[in-house]
């Protein structure tokens, strides 16, 4: 079985911008979504995958990913995937040794900016970038999965801060 460790950081200046080796383009959306797990169709550029996510506990939880014709991830997105979808650029920045993966959020979630590193186990040491603020790994309305039902732009400022 596959696990996923990750922490998530509210972006907090544009220092990153000058850092990125280089970037990707995201369009996602969720198939189901249920307390035990989530399925996700994702295009990354032009690759594209299933994902199979489940429950978060701490910041690791189980996740399968498999590939899928673009074709197929399309169709799925268009016809099957609750609207709205996550779309997002990723930039890759490289920083104390670590990959981190900036997430600028478009359309429905325009203006919501994440950074996540994926960590080796949940008690690693790891640099945080000045650029990267607040911890938000157990705040569950930043997950991609609560973005679609709750979109940023549909946040208070109460839940902003």
């Amino acid at each position: 079985m596959a696990t996923e460790i990750e922490r998530k950081f509210l972006v907090i200046s544009e220092a990153w911008r000058t850092q990125v080796q280089r970037s990707e383009q995201f369009r996602q959306g969720y198939l189901s979504n249920n307390p035990t797990a989530s399925v996700r169709v994702r295009i990354a550029d032009e690759q594209a995958s299933l994902n199979i996510k489940g429950m978060t506990i701490g910041v690791s939880r189980p996740e399968f990913e498999y590939a899928i014709p673009l074709a197929d991830a399309h169709e799925l997105l268009n016809q099957l995937c609750q609207p709205p979808l996550i779309e997002k650029t990723r930039h890759y920045i490289e920083y104390a040794g670590k990959t981190w993966e900036v997430d600028e959020f478009h359309g429905d979630n325009q203006g919501l900016v994440v950074a996540e590193i994926e960590l080796s186990s949940a008690d690693e040491v790891f640099a945080v970038p000045e650029w990267a603020g607040k911890d938000v790994s157990h705040e569950p309305r930043y997950y991609n999965v609560l973005l679609t039902q709750h979109p940023y732009r549909q946040w208070s400022e109460a839940e902003r801060a």
